[in-house]
C-alpha cells in the first residue's frame, strides 16, 4: 500500500491502494505510532512543546494520513474488499487514537506545555486544544472508567461506519423501471440517463434510483403522481424497517444515542450534547434550543403562508384535492414557474460543468491571489480532475474535484481534508483537499448539466476548499479547518453561496448547451426575485433537523424511539406532515455518521456569521480585493489558530448580529443574535 513519503509534498497514489495490503500497512503505522505515544509518555521526553512535537508528530501524521485516504476511498470508491479492510483495521485505529487523547501522562506534559509563555500563538492554541481534547477523550478517568471509554469509542465507530454503509448499500440496491411515457416532464438529461441505465440492464424504458440527483429531478419535474409517490417511499425508507432486515439502522441508531449518552456520563456531564458543545462556540444546549425557538417563530408566519399557497395552487391549478409531501417539490416547481416565469430545467440548460468550472477556478484565482492549474496525478476515477494551487511559485496544496454521481460513492456533496498544511522540522506538508458532489454525470454528448441550486452547492463546498488550501498556518492541528469551531466552520462555505446570485459571476459562467448564448439578464432577473421562494418552509426544515438532532442528544425522554421523537418535533414545527412510513433519521448521515451529532444547529449559526460578513463586501463591492485580502488573512489563512470569534472580530471589526441573516432569507422578525 502506498504511504506518505517522508517530505509529505507527493499526492497520493489511489490506484496503487491495494485493498489486500491495507491491513499490514496500517497495522504497521499504528504500531510505529503506538511506540512513538509510550516513549513520549516516558520520563525521556521533555514535558514542553518542542520535545513532544518531536517524538509524537511524524509518526501519528503518517497514520492519520494513510488512514485518511483508507477512509476517503471508502467514501468515494467502495468495493467489498475495501470495506471488509476498512472494518478490519477500524477497531485497532479506534483504539490507538482512544488510548492517544486518554493517556495521562501525556495529558499532564501537555498540561504542563500549554503554560509556557514562550510558545507562540499558534503553538499555544494548538496545545490548547490538545488539552482540551484530552479532558473530553477521558485523559482524568481513572483505570477502569478509561477503559469503558475505550470500549465505547470502539464500538460508536464501528455503528457510524455501518450506518454509512448501510444507507449506501440502501441507495444503491433500489432500482425501478419504468415506461417512457410515465416520465413527462423529467429534464432531457435525466431521462438520457436512466434510459442508458435501463439498456445497460437489457430493459427498455428508464432506470430510475434514489441517488438524489436523479430523486431531486424527478420529484420536481415528473407530473406521473403515482411514480413520485414510489419513489418517495422508497427513497424515505431507506435503510429502514421497511426494507432488507440486514440494512435497518433502527436498532444501530438506539444503540449509538446510548452509547454517546453513556460516554458523556463517564465525563461527568449531563447528555451528549453538553459533550458535543464543549469545543463550539455555542455555550450551552439552552442557548441553541432557544437561538432555534425563536428562529422558527421568526419563520413560522412566513412558512404558513407559503405553504397554503402551494396548497391552493395545487388545488386549482393541478387538481390535487390534498398536498401530500411527494407533491410539494412538484407542486412548488409548477408555482415557481407560474410567478416567475421560468423553470429550473430551463436554467439548467445554461450551466455546463466545463464552463462553471473554468469560470469558478478564474474567480477564485482573482480573488484569492493564487494560480490554479491541471495537475497529472493518480486520481481513483476517471471522472476525477486534480488541480495545483500555488501563489507566487510556492506550492500551497492539490485538490480533486469528484462531482458525479456513481454505484460505491457515498450521496451528497462535501471537502474532505485529506491533510493540512505542516511543518515538521525541515519537512514541509503541503494541503491535499478533495471537493465532492453528486451531480448527474456526462450524457452520449460528454457535458453535464447542473441547475442552480447545484451551483449554489458548487460555490459552497469551494468555500470548504479554500478554507484547506489558502492556510499558512505550519502548527499541527490548527491548519486549515483544523482547530475552528464546529459551528463556525461553514462560514466560508456559506459565504461563497453569495457569488451565485451575482450577475457579474453568473454570466461569465453561463453557456447554453444547445448554442452558447449567456444566461439572459432577464432569467436571472426572475431568479433573483425567486430567491426566497418558500424561504420560511426552508428555514423551519433546517430548524426541524436541528431541534430533533439537539433534543436527541439533550435525551429528555430516554426511552423515547428516534422516529417517536422525531415525530414530536415534526408536530410542534412542521407546517405539512409527512406520511407516518417516512424514516427520515434512518438516512440522516449528519449526525448518526458525520461530525454533526449535537450540531447540526451550526448551518443556521454559521449563516448568521456568514451573511455578516457578506454585508462587509457588499459595503465595499462584492469583488473588491481589499475585502477580499482582509477576509483570506483574517479567516482562511489562520484556520483554527484563533478562536472563531477572535478570527471575525478582526475581519468585521465587531461580533456579529443576525440582522443580515435575517434580511437575505426575506425574515422580518428579529431573533437573538447567535454568536454574539
Amino acid at each position: 500500500m502506498h504511504t506518505p513519503p517522508l517530505n509529505f509534498n507527493g499526492a497520493p497514489d489511489f490506484r496503487a491502494i491495494d485493498p489486500a495490503l491495507i491491513a499490514p500497512a496500517i497495522d504497521q503505522l499504528l504500531a510505529e505510532a503506538d511506540a512513538a505515544r509510550q516513549h513520549a509518555a516516558g520520563p525521556d521526553v521533555a514535558a514542553n512543546y518542542t520535545a513532544l512535537a518531536a517524538a509524537l508528530d511524524l509518526p501519528v501524521e503518517r497514520l492519520t494520513m494513510a488512514w485518511h485516504l483508507v477512509s476517503h476511498l471508502h467514501g468515494v470508491a467502495d468495493t467489498p474488499a475495501l470495506r471488509a479492510s476498512y472494518l478490519a483495521c477500524l477497531p485497532g485505529v479506534s483504539a490507538f487514537f482512544t488510548a492517544l487523547d486518554g493517556d495521562v501522562a501525556l495529558y499532564r506534559k501537555y498540561r504542563k506545555a500549554a503554560g509556557d509563555a514562550s510558545l507562540s500563538s499558534q503553538q499555544a492554541r494548538a496545545t490548547a486544544l490538545t488539552v482540551e481534547a484530552a479532558r473530553l477523550s477521558g485523559a482524568e478517568l481513572d483505570a477502569a472508567d478509561k477503559a469503558r471509554f475505550a470500549v465505547l469509542a470502539q464500538r460508536r465507530a464501528m455503528l457510524t461506519q455501518r450506518f454509512s454503509s448501510n444507507v449506501l448499500d440502501a441507495t444503491d440496491r433500489f432500482a425501478m423501471y419504468v415506461a417512457l411515457p410515465e416520465m413527462e416532464g423529467v429534464p432531457t438529461d435525466v431521462l438520457e440517463a436512466t434510459r442508458k441505465a435501463a439498456a445497460a440492464d437489457g430493459y427498455e424504458g428508464c432506470k430510475l434510483n434514489v441517488q438524489q440527483a436523479t430523486y431531486s429531478a424527478i420529484m420536481r419535474q415528473a407530473s406521473n403522481r403515482a411514480l413520485r409517490e414510489k419513489l418517495y417511499h422508497a427513497h424515505v425508507t431507506r435503510a429502514s424497517e421497511f426494507g432488507p432486515a440486514e440494512l435497518d439502522n433502527t436498532a444501530l441508531m438506539d444503540e449509538l444515542l446510548a452509547l454517546r449518552h453513556e460516554t458523556a456520563a463517564l465525563l461527568g456531564l449531563a447528555n451528549y450534547a453538553e459533550l458535543s458543545l464543549a469545543p463550539k462556540m455555542a455555550q450551552s444546549p439552552a442557548q441553541v434550543t432557544a437561538f432555534l425557538d425563536e428562529l422558527a417563530a421568526s419563520a413560522r408566519a412566513s412558512a404558513v403562508s407559503e405553504i397554503e399557497e402551494v396548497r391552493t395552487f395545487a388545488r386549482e391549478e393541478l387538481g390535487l384535492d390534498e398536498l401530500q409531501a411527494w407533491d410539494l417539490p412538484f407542486a412548488s416547481e409548477r408555482l415557481r414557474q407560474a410567478r416567475f416565469a421560468f423553470s429550473q430545467s430551463e436554467v439548467k440548460r445554461y450551466f455546463q460543468v466545463d464552463r462553471v468550472l473554468n469560470s469558478l477556478l478564474q474567480l477564485v484565482q482573482r480573488i484569492a491571489d493564487v494560480e490554479i492549474t491541471a495537475a497529472d496525478v493518480p486520481v481513483w476515477h476517471d471522472s476525477v480532475s486534480a488541480w495545483r494551487v500555488t501563489r507566487r511559485g510556492e506550492v500551497l496544496g492539490l485538490f480533486y474535484l469528484d462531482l458525479y454521481a456513481r454505484a460505491g460513492k457515498r450521496g451528497g456533496a462535501w471537502v474532505d481534508g485529506l491533510q493540512p498544511r505542516w511543518r515538521h522540522g525541515e519537512h514541509l506538508r503541503t494541503a491535499l483537499s478533495c471537493l465532492v458532489c453528486n451531480f448527474t454525470a456526462p450524457g452520449d454528448d460528454g457535458v453535464a448539466t447542473i441547475g442552480h441550486d447545484e451551483l449554489i452547492t458548487l460555490f459552497h463546498e469551494f468555500g470548504h476548499n479554500l478554507h484547506v488550501l489558502l492556510s499558512t498556518v505550519e502548527v499541527r492541528g490548527v491548519s486549515g479547518f483544523s482547530g475552528v469551531e464546529w459551528d463556525a466552520v461553514e462560514l466560508p462555505s456559506q459565504l461563497m453561496e453569495n457569488f451565485a446570485w451575482q450577475w457579474d459571476v453568473v454570466e461569465p459562467l453561463s453557456a447554453h448547451v444547445d448554442d452558447g448564448r449567456p444566461l439572459p439578464r432577464k432569467l436571472f432577473d426572475k431568479m433573483l426575485a425567486a430567491r426566497n421562494f418558500q424561504s420560511g418552509l426552508g428555514l423551519l426544515r433546517q430548524i426541524e433537523f436541528a431541534l430533533f438532532d439537539m433534543k436527541l442528544h439533550l435525551r429528555e425522554q430516554p426511552d423515547t424511539l428516534a422516529q417517536r421523537l422525531l415525530d414530536q418535533v415534526r408536530q410542534q414545527v412542521a407546517v405539512l406532515q409527512v406520511p407516518a412510513y417516512n424514516r427520515f433519521a434512518h438516512g440522516f448521515s449528519h449526525i448518526f455518521a458525520g461530525g454533526y451529532a449535537a450540531g447540526y444547529y451550526s448551518y443556521l449559526w454559521a449563516e448568521v456569521l456568514s451573511a455578516d460578513a457578506w454585508d462587509a463586501f457588499e459595503e465595499a463591492g462584492v469583488l473588491d480585493q481589499g475585502t477580499w485580502d482582509r477576509f483570506r488573512s483574517e479567516i482562511l489563512e489562520v484556520g483554527g489558530s484563533r478562536p472563531a470569534a477572535s478570527n471575525f472580530q478582526a475581519f468585521r471589526g465587531r461580533a456579529p448580529n443576525s440582522a443580515a441573516m435575517l434580511r437575505q432569507r426575506a425574515i422580518e422578525a428579529p431573533v437573538t443574535p447567535a454568536a454574539a
